[in-house]
């Protein structure tokens, strides 16, 4: 068992022993998805770049915090949809491959489009 299983098992557990699973459909927990993503946000928001690479330890210790919730969610999200997050990242890391090339993406921030 991976580690993205254990936690699955451990979130499909949570969410039963609390009768949660009731309001656990793909909508709801894409929308506390994407609360909790602007949580993480808010730990950066006013940071210079330089602040942001080197956070103070309670900067740090929220945004973990943050990231927590954020990796759960997602976690519970493509148990729903029956969708395995590690395959489909592997698939997306092999196309964002194909669309930034090293040779024409090595040192730029552009969009594939503009490459």
């Amino acid at each position: 068992m991976t580690e993205v299983q254990r936690l699955r098992d451990q979130l499909r557990a949570f969410a039963e022993e609390r009768d949660w699973d009731q309001f656990h459909s793909p909508k709801n927990l894409a929308m506390a998805l994407a609360g909790e993503a602007g949580e993480l946000l808010e730990n950066f928001q006013w940071l210079t770049e330089e602040q942001s690479r080197h956070p103070a330890p309670e900067v740090l210790a929220a945004a973990g915090e943050e990231i927590a919730d954020v990796l759960l969610y997602l976690i519970r999200l493509a148990d729903k949809l029956g969708i395995d997050p590690v395959a489909a990242a592997d698939r997306k890391m092999l196309a964002n491959a194909a669309k930034y090339p090293v040779d024409k993406a090595r040192g730029t921030a552009k969009k594939y489009t503009e490459l």
